[in-house]
């Protein structure tokens, strides 16, 4: 039994093909022999694609989602009206830094520097390491909450009941229970709070050389510049910006 693919106009059938399924057993019979495992089979279908001239396909990218300063200011009013302390600072935190929610979760308490008023990042894409900011202004804050922590005996700069960090999915869903208070007509995942401090940056004319080192995005290139630029001069540029945030 054969597969029947019709043309673009969806008229007559313009290909005769052996079914995927069948047509991998086959190909199994010849493999099989090579013990291969994935690597393996992903090198072999990567030259054979290039033997058969077959380009791969990639679907464009869609622009993220980014939410308005309204939008923003009206979520952190909901998360102030609630006068729950611990989600203020991590909101707070989450606004401030643009960390990943997987290197939220891991920050520990230890990571924090009060003085420089910067958070060590230890588990970031890529196994990478870095240093984002926080404002001046927020140290204080950011102070009482991890008194309040080492009194609890915590690791974490933010930890359960159960003396565990906060799991990723759990900061999502209180982001989102806020959203909904909110009345947000969209939701509001830590990468959305992500990109609207990258974002909210750019508009205020910092250069993407300075917002690149708090980002954790790098390219082999980039790495090329951003390495010569030092992290004082990025944390001058946030410091002068930051005073101007909605939040």
């Amino acid at each position: 039994m054969t597969e029947h693919a019709t043309d673009h106009t969806g008229d007559a059938p313009a290909l005769n093909r052996t079914p995927p399924k069948r047509k991998a057993r086959e190909l199994a019979k010849h493999l099989r022999s090579e013990h291969p495992d994935y690597a393996y089979l992903k090198a072999v279908f990567k030259d054979l694609r290039t033997e058969l001239g077959i380009e791969v396909q990639r679907e464009p990218k869609r622009l993220p989602y980014v939410p308005t300063e309204h939008e923003i200011r009206r979520y952190y009013d909901t998360v102030w009206q609630a006068r729950r302390g611990p989600d203020i600072v991590l909101i707070k935190t989450l606004l401030y830094t643009g960390v990943r929610v997987s290197e939220f979760v891991a920050i520990r308490i230890t990571d924090v520097g009060l003085d420089a008023c910067r958070i060590r990042s230890t588990q970031g894409k890529g196994a990478k390491d870095r240093y984002v900011p926080f404002p001046s202004a927020f140290k204080e804050t950011l102070a009482l909450h991890i008194d309040n922590q080492r009194s609890k005996h915590a690791q974490f700069l933010f930890e359960s009941s159960w003396k565990k960090p906060y799991s990723t999915r759990g900061v999502r869903a209180m982001l989102a229970r806020y959203a909904k208070q909110a009345g947000l007509a969209h939701n509001m995942p830590p990468h959305r709070l992500r990109h609207f401090l990258f974002t909210w940056l750019k508009t205020q004319g910092i250069d993407d050389a300075l917002i690149q080192p708090y980002s954790g995005h790098a390219t082999r290139e980039s790495l090329e510049v951003y390495s010569r630029i030092a992290l004082a001069d990025a944390q001058h540029s946030y410091d002068d910006a930051i005073d101007r945030f909605p939040v």
